[in-house]
């Protein structure tokens, strides 16, 4: 059966600039980070937080992701690199792709968490304003795979194939599911589930960021259980499917967990987006001055002299004993 419709591959995954590379890969991953932090911040200042404090933070938390990825990727594919006939050197080569998304969220919390501690934020709040973000991160980032021609599916005839026409898997060129674009659109479909259920449910203490990781780990595991690059098997399944599911059951655990100790969205996300509001730096502005003098103050009609009117009535409500003294 022949394909008669199909996605065709980049014929090369790299522009040169002179001397300089220009890797698709990486230009999607640079791309996905400011989708990310873009979003981040819109989302974080209208939760009461002050401009810039999202992008402070990723300086932090993006170069630990890209190391935790990275290091997730050479330990569960170690024979790529450490295996008889392999240069171990490749493993320091993220160009040429593989970043575990397990590994990046990880340890891309750990540099939030320094982050967030030097600015004196809780780190729930921060997470909850950039899960979106990371949802449309991931989907751009897939593309990257695209251009490196890697992590495609079981062979198909579907008009949305994936042709392949080089593989440094040992497959020949042919038509493929495109499990990028799986991957990349479920994406997409998570970031907007995230926005909506943050604005339906008032989600907040890290609520928000436990919705994106459930969400993304049901569309990973069917996706992965598609791919049919090498990859490590327990009991049938691929490890990814193994950590989809725990991750899974951990982030659920959590929401509930949380839901129940604390309800509700964080009053204050950050302390020096509060303190702006105030006057002189803590003083609140108050409606009527504490300091001025009710002596000084303008005469009201309480404060103004009995009329005559007012005197022959009251003189009136006198009691009789009274008139005649």
């Amino acid at each position: 059966m022949e394909t008669i419709a199909y996605i065709p591959s980049p014929s090369r995954g790299v522009i040169h600039l002179g001397p300089i590379p220009l890797r698709g890969y990486a230009f999607c991953i640079i791309i996905g980070v400011f989708v990310a932090v873009w979003l981040g911040n819109k989302r974080w200042v209208a939760r009461g937080g002050k401009v810039g404090t999202v992008a402070d933070i990723a300086v932090w938390a993006v170069p630990f992701g890209l190391v935790g990825g990275r290091l997730y990727h050479v330990i569960t594919d170690y024979e790529l690199y450490f295996s008889e006939g392999r240069d171990w050197v490749d493993a320091f080569k993220v160009w040429q792709g593989g970043l575990g998304i397990w590994g990046a969220i990880a340890l891309g919390a750990v540099g939030a968490w320094i982050g967030c501690r030097r600015r004196g934020i809780p780190l729930p709040a921060w997470a909850d304003a950039l899960a979106p973000g990371i949802a449309f991160a991931q989907a751009i980032g897939r593309w990257g795979n695209w251009f490196n021609q890697e992590l495609y599916g079981r062979e198909t005839h579907l008009p949305w194939a994936l042709h392949i026409t080089s593989s440094t898997d040992g497959r020949v060129p042919g038509y493929y599911h495109p499990t990028f674009l799986y991957e990349s659109l479920w994406c997409v479909g998570v970031g907007f589930l995230v926005i909506w259920a943050d604005r339906r449910f008032k989600l907040g203490h890290g609520r928000a960021f436990a919705v994106y990781v459930a969400a993304y780990c049901v569309g990973r595991g069917w996706i992965e259980y598609m791919r049919v690059d090498d990859a490590h098997h327990f009991l049938g399944l691929r490890l990814n499917d193994w950590t989809a599911m725990i991750v899974f059951v951990l982030a659920v655990t959590y929401f509930v967990i949380s839901a129940k100790k604390r309800p509700g969205r964080e009053e204050v996300v950050e302390p020096e987006a509060a303190e702006d509001t105030t006057d002189g730096g803590g003083d609140e502005v108050s409606a009527e001055d504490p300091k001025t003098d009710k002596a000084d103050a303008p005469a009201t009609e309480e404060d103004t002299p009995e009329t005559e009117e007012t005197a022959v009535d009251m003189k009136k409500d006198e009691p009789e004993s009274a008139k005649k003294s």
